[in-house]
Order: structure tokens, then sequence, then C-alpha cells
């Protein structure tokens, strides 16, 4: 019987690279593949002639730009397996529209989780079965133990807060071999595979937006979005003005343009009369969240509360919570302690421990706490 045949989501970097030496040691018939999200072009000189600016910033740094395209091709031959390039710069310009649009609506996206969703473990998952591949693996620091997706071994760099999208009938079809590592231990892998990545340094910036000016992209992408406004306190009095409410974010402290006799935060932004409330610390704290586009990993019984951990941002700790089904495709947590900056458009995930249960799209803070009578499950 032939091995297995697994595409491997190679993006250069030293996590993807040691997942797939790791499963050419297990045996399976290995097949990279480079997603090209910016320019199709394969040098720096014909980026860089594209007019498209937000594209040059894709194609020169990131976790996919050409140098990286570069280091997926010397791991490849290094392991002998092939190396495909795929153009998903279609489906990219999708996510970067999503970002821009939830900006431009006055949340916090998280373009991480899309591109998993979309690409990663989406289209990518199509392009598997025209090659008749049996599962798709990438580098994520996650585990899957029969139908579950689990916390990596290194809880420092776990990163199933950013799959929590992920189908429940896709968990078949993924791979994560570097999750039951901690990362030093990969990178002493990938040294031990004499693969030349092995001490480049982790991308750190969302690939699209490099220099961090998130509402610069915005500006680029759509110039009439960013429109000056007033900025207001808790009672509705105009105290500043801004420059879009897209500069800020929620628990923004520094560079607010206002001042008062105590710290400042950003407690609200509203897109439709395009304001920015800021407020106390205490302002901030919220004592759970509705959330939408919910995908479950287990099957919960609509409006029974279940004890969790929940997560509201990718860095946070998983905190004491419950969560309880409130529609079709939607949730309610509730945190057992005030959390800060719940901020919609994040995510909210919870966890039985390690395990995934499930998570959605925070839409509303809620200022208020759970009746105690209500917690019990």
């Amino acid at each position: 019987m032939p091995p297995t045949k697994v595409l491997v989501a190679m993006s250069g970097g030293v996590d993807s690279s040691v997942a797939a030496a790791l499963l050419v040691r297990a045996g399976y018939d290995v097949v990279g593949c480079f997603m090209r999200l910016g320019s199709p072009g394969e040098t720096l000189d014909e980026l860089e002639a594209d007019e498209g600016a937000d594209r040059i910033r894709v194609g020169t740094r990131g976790c996919c730009s050409i140098n990286d395209a570069a280091d997926a091709r010397l791991v490849a031959a290094r392991l002998d397996i092939p190396l495909y390039v795929c153009n998903f710069k279609k489906e990219f310009d999708r996510i970067i529209d999503y970002f821009v649009g939830a900006y431009n609506d006055g949340q916090t996206p998280n373009p991480c989780i899309r591109c998993n969703d979309w690409l990663k473990f989406g289209k990518l998952h199509d392009y598997a079965r025209q090659i008749d591949a049996r599962y798709v693996a990438s580098g994520h620091y996650a585990r899957i133990e029969g139908s579950r997706l689990l916390r990596g071994v290194d809880h420092g760099k776990d990163q199933s807060y950013v799959l929590f999208g992920t189908p429940l009938d896709r968990i078949d079809e993924m791979l994560l071999p570097v999750g039951g590592y901690r990362k030093s231990e990969v990178r002493a892998l990938a040294e031990s595979f004499d693969l030349p990545v092995f001490d480049k340094p982790d991308s750190q910036d969302i690939c699209f937006v490099p220099d961090g000016d998130y509402a610069g992209l915005v500006q680029r992408r759509s110039p009439d979005a960013l429109r000056g406004g007033a900025i207001v306190d808790r009672d509705g009095r105009e105290i500043g003005r801004h420059r879009g409410h897209q500069h800020y974010t929620i628990g923004q402290r520094r560079g607010l343009g206002v001042a008062r006799g105590y710290p400042l935060y950003v407690v609200n932004k509203d897109a439709a009369s395009n304001t920015v409330t800021v407020g106390s610390r205490d302002d901030l704290l919220a004592g759970g969240c509705l959330a939408a586009e919910s995908n479950w990993h287990v099957e919960p019984k609509p409006g029974a509360w279940i004890r969790c951990g929940a997560q509201i941002r990718y860095n946070a700790t998983a905190v004491p919570a419950r969560v309880r089904v409130t529609g079709p495709n939607s949730l309610e947590v509730r945190f057992e302690q005030p959390q800060f900056a719940v901020a919609p458009g994040q995510a909210v995930v919870c966890y039985d421990g390690d395990t995934v249960l499930g998570g959605g799209w925070m839409t509303e803070a809620l200022h208020t706490q759970l009746p105690h009578s209500q917690c019990t499950i």
C-alpha cells in the first residue's frame, strides 16, 4: 500500500518546516505548498513595480514574503519533497477587505483566524483533494486527539485560539505535527534535520500590515472612510476631536489627545456617529459578552450553561467563565470576574482544560454581572 499523502502548508518558517520534516520521518508522502498571497510576481523588482502598495507590503515582509518562498524551496529541497506555489491572492484580498471593513465598522478584527478558516484549512483543503492528499498539515502549536482540538504542549506558543473556527468535520483531515513539542524543541529538531531555517526569527506582524499602521491601510483601501469626529466622555459631552475612529482600539490609553485628572481609555467606538468614547479603566470592565458566527467542537445543549475557560484575545489567559447557546449561530459568555477591554470583532474561545469547546466572534460586551442565582449549572 502506498504511503498516505499529506499536503503541508509551508511558510518558510521553522515551525512549518519541522512539521514537514516530522511527517517525512514518519513515512508520509509529503507535498509542500507555499501560499502566494500578494502579487504573483516572483522577484522583488516585479513586486515593487506593482502599483498596489498593499500588495508590496504583503510581498516583501510578513509570513509569506519572497524571502519566505525562497526558504520554503530550500527546505523542500533538503527534505527531497515537491513544493508547489499556489496563488491565493484573490482569496487573500477577501481577508484584507474583511480587515478593512471591520475597522470601518468600529470593530477590532483578527485576520489570522480568518486566514486559517478561509485559506489554510479552507481553500487549501480543496487543493488537497485535487492531488488526492488525505490530510492538510501545518506548523501550528495545537494538537488533535481523536476529533478533539487541544492546546499545544507549549502553552506560551499555543495557537488553538486561532483554529477555533475549523469545522468539526475538518478536524479529521488535519495534522499538527509540532503541537506536541515546545518551541525550543522544535528549533532543536530543525537543527537536527539540518534545515536552513533552524534559527530564523518568528514572524511577529500581520503580514499585510508589517509597519503596524492599520489606519494607514484602511485609508489606502477606503480613502473616504476616515473622517474627523468627536471624542466624547461617558455622558456624551465632546471633549476633543479625532482624525477617524479607525485610529483607536478598545482599551487604548496613549495618543488620545485629550486629558482629565485621571487616566482615560477608549471604552467605545461608534462608527455610525463617528464618535470615540473615553472613560476610566473601570468603564472597560465587562461581565461577559455576546458572540456570533459560533463554531462548536462539542454538542452543547441549547440554553444550558457550561463551565469553561474563556479566552478573549490571542495573547490572553483563559479565565473561569460559563457559556451557553443563545441561537443557531450565537452564544453568550459570562466571566466569573469582570474582564478588561472586551473588544467586538475579536474572538472568544471556550476551553475545557486544554480542549477547545467552541467559540464565536464577539459582537457586544456585557457590562452587568450575571445574577448569582443563574450561575449554577
